[in-house]
């Protein structure tokens, strides 16, 4: 009832909204064709992965996510998984110790290395999932072995311990670095942090976190559930990223992704836009950030 609900009003607000000039948001599917939220429902609850790029200080992306996932629970129950960027690997059990409540709240949010808008973006998530005995998976490689990459290259991960590496994927990992996604980034700037990087070892940062994504969701995964992942969206914009990776480690997975875009007119999808997802949130560029 509260998910044909919650579609009703999202059917209502463009007819509201249009009048006024105002939308929050437009879904578009990968050819640029408007969609309904509930074709977009429909769609991810017969899907394997669900890939949801996000913009991190995106109000409408958030809510996004956390308005999929309880209409897909509403379908699927149980059979659901999430995962996200926003946890590494090596936090795992402090993780599963609060989704079990063997911690506090307070003992969690201290010493989970939360990202700084952990409360007002991904809490929501984590608490679904704890209210509803969902999985919770930590799936993003720890920030200082991407840090290292980013200093010394792939091969320096060899030099790590067995524990240490028990939380990266699989080494040594297929790396590509003529996919556009790393290309592009060979123009951008060093990663931020006291460990100074390497403009040419930043797309094997990337690819070391998009495996490791790739690989935990992979070991995550379940026959007839559907994994919902929560990562910025450049980790699977164009397909490339973790479905890169996941085609590898999972070649017969239906994966869904999503791409979350800005745009000054969200009346029809730019062409940089097309083909980037199987669906793309729109979002006007004057929307309030959240940090």
């Amino acid at each position: 009832m509260k998910a044909n609900l919650f579609c009703l009003i999202v059917c209502l607000i463009p007819e509201i909204v249009i009048g006024q000039g105002k939308q929050a948001f437009v879904l578009y599917n990968g050819k640029g064709v408007v969609v309904e939220y509930q074709h977009l429902v429909n769609d991810l609850k017969n899907a394997d992965v669900v890939l949801f790029g996000e913009l991190h200080d995106n109000p409408i992306a958030h809510w996004l996510e956390i308005e999929i996932t309880k209409d897909l629970f509403a379908v699927k129950q149980q059979k659901i998984t999430l995962g996200a960027e926003m946890f590494e690997t090596d936090n795992q059990l402090i993780l599963d110790e609060y989704l079990k409540d063997q911690i506090s709240q307070q003992s969690f949010e201290a010493e989970a290395r939360l990202w700084p808008n952990y409360k007002t973006d991904y809490k929501p998530l984590v608490e679904f999932a704890k209210s509803n005995n969902l999985r919770f998976i930590a799936t993003n490689v720890p920030r200082r072995y991407a840090a290292i990459v980013a200093s010394d290259g792939l091969d320096s991960l060899n030099l790590l311990s067995p524990q240490a590496k028990s939380y990266i994927a699989p080494l040594p990992i297929e790396y590509d670095p003529n996919l556009p996604g790393y290309k592009a980034m060979l123009s951008m700037g060093g990663m931020p942090g006291k460990r100074k990087s390497n403009i040419e070892y930043m797309p094997m940062a990337q690819a070391i976190k998009d495996a490791t994504m790739a690989h935990s969701i992979a070991r995550g995964f379940e026959r007839g559930f559907t994994f919902i992942h929560f990562h910025g969206s450049y980790h699977s914009n164009n397909y490339e990223g973790i479905y890169w990776y996941l085609k590898r480690y999972l070649p017969e997975t239906k994966i869904v992704t999503i791409a979350t875009v800005i745009q000054k007119d969200v009346g029809m999808l730019e062409q940089d836009y097309l083909g980037i997802a199987n669906y793309v949130i729109v979002v006007p560029e004057q929307m309030t950030r959240t940090y």
